[in-house]
């Protein structure tokens, strides 16, 4: 995905939605410096 759009929505104060086209990807939490992904966003 190097040099692909990200989708960020903000859901709660310092957490973030990461998305790429309809995939859900993980989140972002900026207090904790953390990404929590998502088993497998694109299925088997």
């Amino acid at each position: 995905m190097a040099g692909q759009r990200l989708g960020l929505k903000q859901v709660d104060d310092g957490i973030w939605h990461v998305s790429f086209m309809h995939y859900d990807l993980g989140y972002i939490d900026l207090e904790q410096r953390t990404l929590q992904t998502i088993d497998n966003p694109f299925g088997t």
